[in-house]
């Protein structure tokens, strides 16, 4: 069912608002271009005809964009459907590595290098724990996931990562399992995670490497930095290990849950009314019970954007046996020694259709469909986010009225 609300709405409404308060990063134009333009004609699209009955179906094309509400179900599956070929019969773990909002002002103005840094630093803690005896001896893989948002779309850089309850021994050969119910000790974790984000910081810092522009204009004095790491060493860093999952396939569809997720679903919309936007959240300050916020229109979009990734940036990466180079080698190895076959699943799956399968027409089930292309109307250097009469494109058979749709952008 289609969302009452979505986000296109309101940045068609308030985005020229929007743009005289606050500029738009080169990221931030492209998503805000795409989400607008998303299964519009402006992107163009394809009709679906029956020569059975007459029916007649108008599909718009999807932009892509990984920050937009509507285009993640597909790839998300995708994903899914590669990572089950990756598997091991073992007990997996959920950790999730948070940075302390006292460092919001640098992320913000150092988005690509500090992410990086979260990245770098939580593997870097997993895997110098892994391989020391003590703990497991082994070399670990970990697949990490990175959120900017809390809830409440305010930023909350965290990690959401997926490890093996165990490791590739020394002999480079065999399995060594963790204990099934305590993968790494969380306090011993979170105060390495701590160290080694901190240390690097601090390098990146004494390099001026850093831009400190905005809110973070402050901590250019040497001692104001310094006072800001000392007081972070004293802060406990908390890394959040969830109960392990029932068994290997869990893990993906957990996962996958997180991969693909973005800042605000439009399902999380509830009103707009009034240069006012409300939309749901979980308070997880009260065992996650779910509230509503109002916030203006102008200040959602900025919250909103400020969770569009730097260009290019990598936000799910693989690390150790679950890398790239080592998937056909030692992840490969493992499952044989392991006697483990992944379960086949193809993209068929979920609504996806294989190359080679005829579409059937959904009001008579013949496989008698024909499909028409539709061309954009984008001209993508010259785009004006005017909107222009609506396009009511879907479904023409029988009595059923064609649903709405959002009009396109109108080329200049």
């Amino acid at each position: 069912m289609r969302p009452i609300f979505e986000v296109a709405d309101i940045l068609r409404d308030h985005l020229a608002a929007y743009k005289e308060q606050y500029s738009l990063s080169h990221s931030q134009q492209k998503a805000v271009q795409a989400i607008m333009n998303c299964r519009t004609s402006a992107l163009g699209g394809h009709v679906d005809s029956c020569t059975s009955c007459g029916y007649v179906e108008i599909s718009y094309n999807s932009c892509r964009n990984r920050h937009c509400p509507k285009c993640q179900w597909s790839a998300q599956q995708r994903w899914i459907n590669k990572r089950v070929e990756e598997l091991l019969p073992v007990t997996y773990f959920h950790l999730v590595f948070t940075l302390p909002q006292e460092l919001n002002a640098l992320v913000s103005s150092n988005e690509a290098k500090l992410y990086g840094l979260l990245f770098h630093a939580a593997w870097e803690s997993v895997k110098q724990l892994c391989s020391q005896e003590e703990w497991l001896g082994a070399q670990a893989g970990m697949i990490a996931v990175l959120h900017s948002w809390g809830q409440n779309l305010s930023l909350h850089p965290h990690l959401h990562c997926i490890v093996p309850g165990g490791g590739l021994a020394a002999d480079g050969q065999s399995w060594v399992s963790s204990h099934k119910k305590c993968f790494l000790p969380v306090r011993v974790l979170s105060r390495v995670f701590r160290g080694k984000f901190l240390h690097q910081l601090r390098m990146i810092y004494g390099a001026g490497d850093l831009d400190l522009h905005g809110q973070a204009r402050r901590l250019e004095p040497k001692s104001v930095f310094g006072q800001l790491v000392r007081k972070l060493y004293q802060k406990e860093w908390v890394v959040y290990a969830k109960q392990p999952f029932g068994g290997p396939a869990q893990v993906i569809n957990y996962l996958g849950r997180y991969t693909h997720r973005i800042a605000l679903s439009n399902g999380r919309i509830q009103a707009v009314a009034d240069g006012k936007v409300t939309f749901s959240y979980k308070d997880y300050r009260q065992q996650g019970r779910q509230k509503s916020m109002t916030l203006d229109a102008v200040e959602f979009i900025r919250r909103f954007l400020q969770h569009c990734l730097p260009p290019g940036f990598q936000k799910i990466r693989y690390y150790g046996i679950l890398s790239t180079r080592n998937r056909k080698t030692k992840l490969a190895d493992l499952q044989k020694s392991l006697d483990y076959q992944p379960p086949q699943i193809h993209l068929g799956i979920g609504g996806l259709l294989m190359k080679d399968q005829k579409p059937v027409c959904p009001a008579c089930g013949r496989p008698d469909i024909e499909r028409a292309i539709l061309p954009g109307t984008l001209l993508i250097t010259a785009v004006r986010f005017d909107p222009i009469i609506p396009c009511h494109a879907g479904h023409i058979h029988g009595q059923r009225a064609p649903p709405h749709r959002h009009p396109g952008v109108q080329n200049v």
